[in-house]
């Protein structure tokens, strides 16, 4: 008589074991998440450097004003992190759901892969202010990290905390737009697009009919710089839970 002999027990990873593979997974490829990132960073820096010793050998530093060496280049950097999201997102979710990994843990590995590659970030090119500052500007007065020169003189933590707020608004505004093209593709991609045009334009058109436009910059004003970006946490994580339950019925396809 045979005896039947139970399989062996898999073992089940904890809950942050399982969170922490998928934020692994995100960065898998680091050229996409950092290097790429950095190029840029480095390369929109130089060119914004070689204007400014072109202005400052021009009219001489006496004559070149502040306003002229702020260019606002590095907001390029906070803009390209939405195309980091959307990259990172569409090439790991098919690979994850293929490892056996769950929709709620990608979602949270990825939220946890973004608020790590925003700390990061943020802290780099609070680093690069510090430079900043001490180099006198890259000895050109210009201003590329100290984005807002008062923040600085608040504290470091402060610069680190406005980088930071809009970073990880930026790449959860990219999640967004991620899951949509996971589950629609181009269509849904576009149809998205499309309905973010409507509702800013429909904004716009709203302040301006009512008249709303100074009590809009009265409040903002009254939030500061380190306000707002603090407020920014706020459309980020709505943005993230609507990007979970976009991906909750995604289906990935080749």
């Amino acid at each position: 008589m045979s005896t039947l002999t139970a399989a062996p027990a898999v073992p089940v990873a904890p809950p942050f074991a399982r969170v922490w593979r998928i934020a692994r997974l995100l960065v898998a490829n680091p050229w996409t998440t950092i290097g790429f990132p950095i190029v840029i960073l480095t390369v929109i820096f130089a060119l914004n450097w070689a204007i400014w010793w072109v202005i400052v050998a021009t009219v001489g530093a006496e004559n070149a004003a502040d306003p002229t060496l702020y260019t606002g280049a590095l907001s390029f950097v906070f803009i390209y992190m939405l195309v980091v999201a959307v990259q990172a997102v569409n090439l790991s979710f098919p690979l994850a759901l293929g490892y056996g990994a769950t929709r709620r843990a990608f979602s949270l590995g990825s939220g946890l892969a973004f608020l790590l590659l925003s700390a990061g970030y943020a802290l780099v090119m609070t680093l690069g202010a510090w430079v900043e500052q001490l180099t006198g500007g890259w000895g050109l007065e210009g201003q590329f990290f100290r984005t807002f020169t008062f923040v600085t003189d608040a504290g470091w933590f402060a610069q680190w905390w406005v980088y930071f707020c809009w970073l990880v608004f930026f790449f959860a505004t990219g999640t967004i737009f991620a899951a949509v093209f996971v589950r629609w593709k181009a269509i849904g991609l576009t149809s998205a697009f499309l309905a973010l045009a409507i509702l800013v334009v429909g904004a716009i058109a709203a302040l301006t009919l009512s008249g709303s436009w100074l009590r809009l910059w009265g409040a903002l004003d009254a939030l500061g710089t380190l306000g707002f970006a603090s407020v920014l946490i706020i459309p980020a994580a709505v943005a993230a839970a609507i990007a979970h339950l976009v991906l909750r019925r995604a289906t990935p396809r080749g």
